[in-house]
């Protein structure tokens, strides 16, 4: 099953994806965290109401999470391409929430870090219910779905301080969708995973080179706190980021980049100037 969101006829609307259409759902809920903390089953939500795919605007499929978690080093290729050993802990940070943005919207290139915004293709979770302590054998059951993130980073400013906060923040620094695929459609250990930038493969690999799989990652961040439904994990980029390119390929107004992970789809989003933002 696939549930995305999108604009339909000026309201923000949830939906099933039933091919080439989207069957919006009967409810008053117009984020996934609301409607997945209530617990009702989708199934009992659908409506007649159908839109053709092509015409929709989609957005995120979580547009206010709870939190917004991340995987740092988590891939086997790109711990090695970076030259670094491999974690024994699960490396873990946050990215602010004003980060997300949907499918189609435009990846800002700050004017005062310019030349040093990379993309991460990364699978990502969706948590469907609150949990704590999660043993990892039963960290399916706390699932919502899957989508695809890009963990857009600004390399000079992740580096300049001890967290990563600041380089893995900045305002729609955090590309979601296209959709939520939910978590009993696939096999979240065995998904390819292509980047692309102006159509050239930047990354291409499988979430089987994972060093903490999606459970592990569930069973350690639960240990410690609890998790609520729509919080999005972004489970860790493979080989390939511009960075480590010779000579490096980093972003720049006018690219277009394009994350594919089987199973759930592709998200695109164009790069542009940073707009004037400023709010005071």
């Amino acid at each position: 099953m696939i549930i995305a969101r999108h604009l339909h006829e000026g309201s923000v609307r949830i939906a099933l994806v039933d091919g080439d259409e989207l069957v919006n759902l009967k409810t008053d809920h117009d984020d996934l965290p609301e409607l997945l903390a209530s617990e009702v089953p989708v199934e009992e939500l659908v409506s007649e109401q159908r839109t053709a795919l092509s015409q929709a605007r989609l957005l995120p499929p979580v547009g206010a999470p709870p939190a917004i978690l991340a995987v740092g080093l988590n891939y086997r290729a790109h711990v090695e391409e970076g030259g670094r050993d491999v974690p024994t802990t699960p490396v873990i940070f946050t990215k602010h929430h004003n980060c997300i943005i949907g499918p189609g919207e435009g990846i800002h290139i700050p004017q005062v870090a310019s030349e040093m915004v990379d993309y991460e293709g990364e699978l990502a979770i969706i948590i469907g219910r609150r949990c704590r302590h999660v043993p990892k054998d039963r960290a399916h059951e706390v699932i919502a779905g899957y989508s695809i993130m890009n963990d857009v980073s600004v390399r000079d400013w992740q580096r300049a301080s001890p967290t990563m906060l600041m380089g893995k923040s900045w305002d729609t620094h955090g590309p979601l969708g296209p959709w939520m695929v939910t978590g009993s459609s696939l096999d979240p250990h065995n998904l390819q995973l292509t980047t692309r930038v102006n159509g050239e493969i930047r990354q291409d690999s499988n979430t089987d080179d994972l060093i903490f799989d999606c459970f592990d990652i569930i069973h350690h961040l639960s240990t410690a706190f609890t998790l609520e439904p729509g919080t999005v994990i972004a489970t860790g980029t493979p080989a390939g980021v511009g960075l480590y390119w010779d000579p490096p390929k980093m972003l720049a107004p006018g690219d277009e980049v394009s994350i594919t992970i089987d199973g759930i789809g592709t998200l695109t989003n164009p790069v542009v100037s940073e707009p004037n933002t400023q709010l005071v």
